[in-house]
């Protein structure tokens, strides 16, 4: 493992490149909670940085939670980095609102936080953007304990008409089990968001799709996103999860998630891919859990990624030590 913390858990992340330095924001809690699932009413943004996103050096805190009644009152969860054709850098996260300390009812909403420099950030007013049920679940829909509406990832429309962001969220029908879906806004001006229809459909085996990027390696489209063994639905119910892609016409979308295939067991979560210094492809994720169930909580070696011909599957060739092959079908 190449990042980690002797007293706290380390999990979801997200990278930026200002041409000299990765730069590495994550999800950290302490180990003094004692248990590994309370780390998330606690999870603040860490910041590190790197030459090789091998070796980090870490940098603390840069973002943590708001104050009672703000959006973000619990806690700050995943997101993404964007720089403007301003010059200005954007981080789009999520804000966390426990509704009482002994329930896991939860409202999720995206807020927004700036910088010139990637180190100091300023939170914006939030939030930004909610999830819309005329399209999307929202608490007390169903019996689904939170309003999924996390895990932002912004990036630029392929056909240079704005801004896409992506998100975590569930569809308002369909099996309670098997609403999982890709949420998605548009911008022009990365300021103001709409709410648009999901880019997936319900019904795809996954009560959520979590963490998504897109990505385009080589020529083509890849969407990834994880989703673990517990949360899959319908057909999937019952198999191994973990990190999974789809290859898509256009990083825009559409996204026929029920075409998903697995590329890295759950014992890696959060998988981010992202050019490193000599143009290749490499993929980071978290370690989630050793193979008696144990959570571990830290970042992993850079995997490289290639496509194994120019039509053929998406090859991790180092995990964990050993080969994986995930074939896009």
């Amino acid at each position: 493992m190449t990042f980690t913390l002797d007293t706290h858990w380390v999990w979801d992340f997200w990278l930026a490149d200002d041409g000299d330095l990765f730069h590495m924001y994550y999800l950290h809690a302490p180990t003094s909670l004692g248990d590994e699932h309370l780390r998330h009413r606690n999870a603040r943004v860490g910041h590190a940085v790197s030459r090789d996103l091998a070796t980090w050096t870490d940098l603390g805190v840069v973002l943590g939670h708001g104050v009672a009644g703000d959006f973000d009152e619990t806690a700050t969860w995943t997101g993404s980095v964007v720089q403007g054709p301003d010059g200005v850098w954007r981080m789009f996260y999520t804000g966390s609102r426990f509704l009482s300390p002994d329930s896991h009812a939860n409202v999720e909403t995206v807020g927004v936080a700036t910088s010139t420099d990637l180190h100091s950030w300023s939170k914006s007013p939030g939030p930004i953007l909610t999830a819309d049920s005329r399209w999307y679940e929202t608490l007390g829909d169903s019996s689904w304990p939170e309003e999924a509406w996390r895990d932002p990832w912004v990036f630029a429309d392929p056909e240079g008409t704005g801004w896409h962001m992506i998100l975590t969220a569930r569809a308002n029908h369909g099996d309670e089990l098997d609403r999982g879906v890709i949420a998605h806004a548009t911008s022009g001006d990365l300021d103001t968001w709409r709410v648009q229809p999901p880019l997936s459909k319900p019904g795809s085996g996954f009560t959520h799709l979590e963490v998504p990027q897109v990505a385009t390696i080589g020529s083509r489209a890849i969407l990834l996103f994880s989703c673990d063994s517990s949360a899959l639905a319908g057909r999937r119910a019952g198999l191994a999860g973990g990190i999974w892609a789809l290859e898509v016409d256009s990083e825009a979308g559409p996204y026929p998630a029920e075409r998903a295939t697995l590329l890295a067991p759950e014992s890696l979560y959060s998988g981010r891919v992202i050019r490193d210094r000599t143009g290749g492809w490499v993929m980071l994720a978290f370690e989630n859990s050793t193979e008696d169930g144990r959570f571990v909580g830290a970042l992993s070696d850079p995997i490289p990624v290639e496509w194994s011909s120019p039509h053929g599957p998406l090859v991790f060739s180092v995990v964990a030590s050993s080969a994986i092959r995930g074939e896009l079908v």
